[in-house]
Parts: C-alpha cells; structure tokens; sequence
C-alpha cells in the first residue's frame, strides 16, 4: 500500500511521525521537509534538534506505549532513528492498519543484539562466535573455549560502544558481570580486525534493494570519529561486504535505510559485527558525496518509490565533532571559519544546547581529491575545538 502515487497535494501532505528528535531526526525532517511533507517528532526533549524542522514535537520517552500511540494519530506512517524506540507499541499500531517502516518485526530482531546476531546466523550470514550469558560458570568455560580477550555485551539498550566490556582475563569476569549486573548480555568472540567498514543499504515496500558504496571507519574508544569514502579496501573485500549486506537485507525484509558495520578480518574475512534499522552516522558522507543521501533513500524507501542504485560523485571524509572529555553543559564551537577555508568542506551542527563527553555535536564533510584523508582529518581535528561557554 503506497500512501499517494504520481500525485501531490499541497492542501493534504503526507504526514510522518517520527520516534527519536536528535541529529538523524533533523536530517530525516529537513528531507521530507524537501518534498513539503508534514513531521511530528516524538522526544524525551521539547527543543530537540529536530524541533527546528518539524511541524510539532510531542515530548515523551521513545518506548511510552501512550505517546506513541498520541503520534500515530496525527500522522500518516511511523518511522524511527533510534532503536530505543517501543517495537510491542508500533507492532499494535501496524496491526491496526498504521505504516510503519521498518517494520516492528525488523527492529524487535535488531534491537537485541542476541536476537540479531542469532537471525543472522540462521540465515547463514557471517558473524563473529557468540553465546547468550546464563552464569558465571558458562561464562568461564565460554570465555576458554573463545580464548581471550572476549567481549560480554549488554544486549538491549546500549550503543557507541556503551553496552561493551573487554574481558581480558578470567580474573575480570566477576568484575564484568558485575558491571552489566540485571541486563541481559552476550559474549562474543573477539576480531582481531585490521579495518572496520561499513555499508547503507536501503530496501523499499516493493522489495527493490539499492546499496551505497563501502566506506571505512575509524573509531576512538567505541565511537566512530572518521568515515573514509569509498573503503581502502580490495575488490575482493567490497563484493564480500556487499553480498553479506544484500543477503542480510533480503532475509530481514525491513523497508527503510539500514547501517551494516563489519570487520574485516587478517584473512579479509568479512564479518557482520551490528546492524541499525536506520540512518546511520557512517553515512552522513552521502548528502555532499553521493547522488542521493541516505535520508531521501530512507524516505523514498518508505513510502515505496524508486531507488536508484547511488553513485560516489567525489572521494569524502566525514569527521564527527565530539564533545571533550571533562567537559558538561554549555558550550562554544571555535574554528569554523578555517574549516570552511578548507576546500570541499562542509559544517553540520546538530543545535545541541549542552555537551557532554563524547557526544556528536556536530560533523564536517570534506569532498577530497587527494591520497592523504587523514591529513585533511587532522586539520579539521587543529581547528574545529569545542570549549566550555564563558
């Protein structure tokens, strides 16, 4: 079911719900903002990022079963940038006969880091070694049987690296368990990866399936700082990571833009390591460097129209800017003026009123023609200094 065809009306637009106001919220907003649709925000804060674009904001928590269902009756279809957001609620709403994509099913799986890796090996899609946490006996023997270090990760609620903890030794297990005490959690065997890569992958309503290119990306202490456009890889490498995303959409069947992060292996294997049922930061890179950007991918995959397969039109590098360690509330953002001195770049400030440490304040992309991105990273790394308001 399509919500309108070839056909526009400025007096009745299409009007999206959707679940979660931070950066990827804004940017989703400012795309159907484009094609003049209508955008209610549902968010835990009034003056989220978002709130700049969309038409309301209903305050409320991503899993309130009751404000979700307020949003459901001011708009058209639900869609959601966070995968916090409450599947049982949107999984009634779609029972219902409300659009939701993608669909509750899609993310119940993937927001259980469990339940996803457990599909994705079900479906015969690569994935590092796991088990499901039972006691600190199985745990033992797992972690011997893995050979350390392991990871334990908590299986719900947790991103950038939050819901992790390196086990190195069997003298830390306690402490591990300890720190992750009531949540449910996983362990997984650990990569020795020589690069982490990742890829957006949209699929419409129709079932049509158009990928973007491999990118690279770099992280610092979990979170990502740098996405390096198109991947430093092998030919080799891309076709694997492509058939493993491709193969990894057509077994999920969600309909929307998704975010695959591998590793490659010493042996460039390719492994999935997780999976966001959305727009994803590594994919920021899109709106300057790419014939579309994933947010009108993830609107036209939505709303189930043509997705041509995107093309890279320029190298790019895509810089995150975090907020300091040691740093909390207001804050200023000096050095903007020789960022934009730097040919081919761009500033996106997300509006963010506060900062806290490692907190995505912002990004710069920066189109490039040259064989050194890093070099390009670490000028915008001398200039771009977050410090606290005066």
């Amino acid at each position: 079911m399509t919500l309108y065809d070839d056909k526009f009306s400025v007096n009745k637009p299409i009007k999206l719900g959707i679940i979660g106001g931070g950066q990827l919220g804004k940017m989703l907003a400012m795309e159907a903002k484009r094609m003049s649709m209508k955008v209610v925000i549902l968010d835990p804060t009034l003056n989220c990022p978002a709130s700049s674009i969309s038409d309301k904001v209903i305050e409320g928590s991503f899993s309130d079963e009751q404000k979700i269902y307020e949003l459901a009756k001011e708009v058209d279809l639900i869609t959601y940038e966070i995968e916090l957001a409450n599947a049982t609620a949107l999984d009634n709403l779609e029972r219902s006969g409300i659009q939701v994509h993608p669909s509750p099913r899609t993310l119940s799986i993937i927001q259980n880091k469990y339940r996803q890796k457990k599909f994705l090996r079900e479906n015969n899609i690569n994935v590092p070694d796991f088990e499901q946490v039972l006691d600190e006996d199985q745990v033992n023997k797992v972690c011997s049987e893995f050979g350390y270090p392991v990871l334990l990760k908590a299986c719900e609620n947790s991103y950038d690296g939050r819901g992790n903890y390196l086990i190195r030794s069997s003298n830390e297990i306690k402490t591990a368990l300890e720190y992750f005490s009531g949540r449910e959690c996983m362990l997984e065997k650990f990569v020795n990866f020589k690069k982490e890569i990742s890829i957006m992958i949209a699929r419409n309503t129709s079932g049509c399936i158009s990928y973007f290119p491999v990118v690279e990306n770099i992280h610092e202490e979990h979170i990502l700082k740098t996405t390096i456009a198109p991947a430093r890889i092998s030919g080799d490498v891309k076709r694997k990571a492509i058939d493993l995303a491709v193969r990894t959409m057509e077994s999920i069947k969600g309909s929307g833009i998704f975010g695959i992060e591998m590793f490659v292996g010493e042996d460039n294997e390719v492994l999935i390591n997780e999976i966001a049922p959305r727009p994803h930061n590594s994919g920021h890179y899109t709106i300057e460097a790419c014939s579309i950007s994933q947010f009108e991918q993830h609107i036209r995959a939505i709303l189930d129209y043509p997705m041509p397969q995107p093309s890279l039109e320029s190298e790019a590098i895509m810089i995150n800017i975090l907020g300091p360690a040691g740093l909390t509330g207001p804050y200023v953002l000096s050095g903007i003026r020789e960022t934009l001195a730097l040919p081919g770049a761009r500033i996106h400030l997300y509006g963010k009123e506060d900062t806290k440490p490692k907190r995505k304040l912002g990004h710069v992309t920066i189109l490039i023609s040259d064989n050194d991105p890093l070099a390009t990273r670490d000028k915008v790394e001398q200039y771009l200094i977050v410090q606290e308001a005066k």
